[in-house]
């Protein structure tokens, strides 16, 4: 055992315990955050408009703060960017985190110096709950990998901008620096075809033992280096087994995964985005990740069944229960205030509190009254796989409203097969009966003749990675949503089949 290994596990008791104080008193650390985000922010712009010098309570807080999404908070956003101090939050942000919004164009994240430190202590925790629960330190020792975007900067108005990934990159600690490729030179590299090509050169003959990313663009890094070594992953990096990964769902990627790695490898889940991170799995044995009730951000949580009802009943952490989909509403030490970051979680235990993101609030297909969310279409799909042995690249389900003659309006699941399977059929009759159990609004449509049963339509090879170069996200943070409510996404991958 190296000094670095040994060392790292003595840390991660001592994180450990830290993190235990708080997670075994979630109300009362909420509280202690709500309080000081409130008393921060009182004399910014945000904080006199809102009245923040009477707000005693979270039901003051409610009652003056609205609910809102980043198209009703931008006006005061748009005053930080031009320059504007004490807007939000405290004097100006650090960074703006941009990012490709679906709605708003572009999106200014702000991230401040409250707020910077916890996107980084997260990342390391989540590593250290690993070590101190399995025991497992060598992989410190060899090198890690972070497929990232790149971590240049703009400055404008005294405020640095850029991708999130990219700005943490330069908050790496000194003692992972000599450890982490690709190298900034690389890292740099705009177009990511070619940034993936020098990511491959670079790490080849390297003792890989972590590799960190969103999971398709993973897969897309290890599809090349089999092209280019005629090797599995796992005979190539031989001290390869800890995937950390973010941003989807790893199950509907697992197979490919494990196929091309040639052997199963142990994984981290990780819950971040430019808003904030929010959790992180600290265990391997238990489901969910660990929510962070102690890093500057405020927690509210609303019903998704209800959330589009006027004036919805807004939750604090010591009012939710497990296997309810709530959205999750924030505010921070970033200066987000009744913030709808759009994901819809779960609870999967209270003690502590641990969640899993089952989809976004608006990724859901509703075009008939059916509100079928992202977890309902990804463990139908986990479903089918194991059921009949396909594998998938990627997929995407649209609402088809106006059908051929003879039809009924359906969903229509557009799916890349890795390894298809022998009757598609057969596939989507089990699907269409795994989404009837799992939602009650489809069922009664189903039943009722106002919906016909799902379709299946199989795309050929490279279509997703086509449709979003041709959309300028091919990439770092990008995802394509598992469900649109419209059939933009679609009638766009079917556009590009031969």
């Amino acid at each position: 055992m190296s000094i670095k290994s040994f060392a790292a596990k003595i840390f991660a008791k001592i994180v450990l315990k830290k993190m235990q104080q708080w997670a075994q008193n979630p109300v009362e650390t909420q509280q202690r955050v709500f309080i000081k985000l409130i008393s921060e922010a009182q004399n910014t712009a945000f904080g006199k408009d809102h009245d923040f010098k009477n707000i005693k309570s979270f039901n003051d807080f409610a009652t003056r703060v609205p609910i809102r999404d980043y198209e009703e908070l931008k006006p005061y956003v748009e005053r930080v960017v031009k320059g504007e101090e004490n807007v939000l939050w405290p004097r100006k942000p650090l960074y703006f985190a941009k990012t490709s919004g679906t709605t708003s164009g572009a999106k200014f994240i702000p991230l401040t110096k409250e707020s910077m430190p916890y996107h980084v202590e997260a990342a390391r925790n989540a590593i250290l709950c690993y070590i101190n629960e399995t025991g497992k330190a060598d992989f410190v020792d060899g090198k890690m990998i972070f497929l990232q975007g790149s971590p240049e900067v703009e400055e404008k108005n005294g405020i640095k901008t850029g991708r999130l990934s990219g700005i943490v990159a330069h908050y790496v600690p000194s003692y992972l620096q000599k450890n982490r490729l690709p190298s900034w030179e690389t890292n740099c590299i705009d177009d990511w075809e070619s940034k993936v090509d020098a990511i491959v050169e670079e790490t080849k003959n390297q003792d890989m033992t972590v590799i960190s990313g969103i999971p398709p663009w993973v897969q897309m890094y290890f599809e090349k280096l089999q092209e280019t070594t005629n090797q599995k992953i796992g005979d190539l990096f031989k001290n390869f087994n800890l995937f950390i990964y973010g941003g989807v769902n790893y199950e509907p990627y697992r197979a490919k995964f494990e196929s091309l790695i040639g052997r199963k490898v142990d994984s981290i889940e990780l819950f971040p985005a430019s808003e904030g991170f929010f959790a992180f799995q600290d265990s391997q044995k238990d489901k969910g990740m660990l929510l962070l009730l102690n890093s500057g951000i405020f927690y509210e949580f609303v019903e998704a069944a209800s959330f589009f009802q006027e004036n919805p009943k807004r939750l604090t952490i010591g009012e939710v229960m497990t296997g309810i989909d709530y959205v999750m509403i924030i505010s921070t030490n970033a200066g987000l205030w009744g913030y709808n970051l759009g994901d819809t979680i779960q609870f999967t235990s209270t003690k502590p509190y641990r969640v899993i993101v089952s989809g976004r609030i608006k990724h859901f297909i509703s075009a008939f009254g059916e509100h079928v969310i992202g977890k309902e279409v990804e463990e139908s799909m986990n479903k089918a796989m194991t059921k009949f042995g396909f594998s998938i690249t990627e997929f995407t389900v649209a609402p088809q409203v106006t059908p051929s003659e003879g039809d009924l309006p359906h969903h229509e699941w557009l799916i890349e097969f890795e390894k298809p399977p022998e009757n598609l059929q057969e596939v989507a009759a089990f699907l269409d009966a795994e989404m009837k159990q799992q939602n009650s609004y489809y069922f009664d449509l189903i039943e009722g003749k106002v919906l016909g049963p799902l379709q299946l339509r199989s795309l050929k090879r490279e279509s997703f990675r086509e449709y979003m170069k041709s959309e300028g996200k091919l990439g770092g943070q990008n995802k394509v949503p598992r469900l649109s409510n419209d059939r933009k996404i679609a009638d766009a991958l079917i556009k590009i089949q031969p």
